[in-house]
């Protein structure tokens, strides 16, 4: 493999990135009795940085998606800085997790089979989309670094870092929200990061915790709700897929008001026409509509890229969510002049642009010298790791 594409890896412009203490630690997790003695389940890997000019009240928590790990944030397949170090530049502290079950987070069989992505289903769907494209905006996806296909260094750097999931997505979502919910419990209040698969657990740590979660910044959620979509290639372009979210984003119980019972209390209807060409019918409560009771008083951020395979259904999750009292900043890059992005916007070439509209909308959500009165000491904020 060649090594001329990473030669970028430090943000030569922004000098030296200095971190005032560093780590890692697991949450969650439990014993239990295997064939041959006693192991441990269900933890999951915490590895956080804390930036020497620590200048904002929260720090941000990464979830990564389906089949990645903290690797996604903490650099690019061609060698430059990830949005853990944009962060950190930006004075936040960062906790960059490992899914439990997967990549330093350990897997036993007692936790069930697990799934893995082929190159086939990592090219159509994330890196080379524009090659045979399963979903009409697939042409426009020009921003993954290099081909994008096996061979190429940076595909080659992408694919290595691949994990075996949990082949239940049910079982993923109550590990991630037990964990989630402890790491919060450690570290105190905290910003969400979440992308693709993980969308579920920012729901579901947030409804675990919601009086310590400042904010939820959900880059291309798991959706659409209800029901998956199966991209299926020109002419038809979509089908229905199971109904993996019985409580509308969730597949474990999320509380709504009224309460709920079981799932079956929830009826949901569809949209008989999309709203445009290219966009999947959205599935939505009937009316009237229950609210998400813990939620409804949480900021959140849903970003949609041009090119990605939710690019025709991301509307669905937003729409959704303000159905059921959640206020919800919807932001589609393409709309804001960028262009050309897929599912894994934060390793793609403009990754860097991506995330700093991202930090501009936390910056606009969370006032760091109201929240310094509270959490400063002489000019610093207190974190616990």
């Amino acid at each position: 493999m060649t090594t001329e594409i990473f030669q970028g890896a430090a943000s030569a412009d922004e000098g030296p990135l200095v971190i005032a203490r560093q780590g890692y630690f697991f949450v969650g997790g439990q014993y239990f009795e295997g064939p041959d003695g006693r192991y441990m389940g269900g933890q999951m890997y915490v590895e956080f940085q804390i930036p020497q000019n620590l200048m904002q009240p929260y720090p941000i928590v990464f979830f990564s998606g389906g089949g990645q790990s903290g690797l996604n944030y903490t650099g690019t397949p061609d060698g430059r800085e990830g949005w853990a170090q944009y962060f950190l530049r930006r004075g936040y502290a960062t906790y960059v997790l490992d899914q439990p079950a997967r990549a330093r987070s350990p897997w036993h069989p007692e936790m069930g089979n697990q799934t893995r992505h082929s190159t086939t289903r990592v090219e159509q769907q994330f890196t080379a989309t524009s090659r045979k494209p399963l979903w009409p905006q697939a042409k426009l996806h020009m921003q993954f670094p290099g081909a994008g296909i096996e061979g190429d260094p940076a595909f080659d750097q992408y694919f290595a870092q691949s994990f075996p999931s949990l082949a239940s997505f049910a079982r993923q979502q109550e590990l991630n929200r037990d964990a989630g919910a402890a790491l919060l419990d450690r570290i105190g209040p905290a910003i969400l990061l979440t992308h693709s698969q993980s969308g579920t657990f920012g729901w579901l740590v947030a409804d675990a915790r919601p009086g310590l979660v400042k904010a939820i910044l959900a880059i291309e959620p798991s959706g659409p709700p209800v029901r998956d979509n199966v991209a299926k290639g020109h002419p038809e372009w979509f089908a229905d897929g199971p109904q993996t979210k019985p409580y509308g984003l969730t597949a474990p119980p999320l509380a709504y008001d009224p309460p709920l019972s079981g799932p079956d209390d929830l009826k949901f209807v569809r949209q008989d026409v999309s709203e445009a060409e290219g966009l999947v019918r959205c599935w939505s409560q009937a009316e009237p509509a229950r609210e998400l009771t813990s939620l409804r008083g949480i900021p959140v951020l849903v970003v949609q890229a041009e090119a990605s395979y939710h690019a025709p259904y991301d509307h669905c999750t937003v729409a959704y969510l303000r159905q059921a009292g959640v206020s919800v900043d919807y932001i589609r890059l393409a709309d804001l002049g960028i262009h050309g992005n897929g599912h894994m916007l934060m390793i793609e070439k403009n990754s860097r642009e991506i995330a700093a509209l991202v930090e501009e909308w936390v910056r606009g959500k969370i006032t760091p010298k109201r929240e310094c009165q509270k959490f400063c000491v002489r000019g610093r904020l207190t974190i616990t790791s």
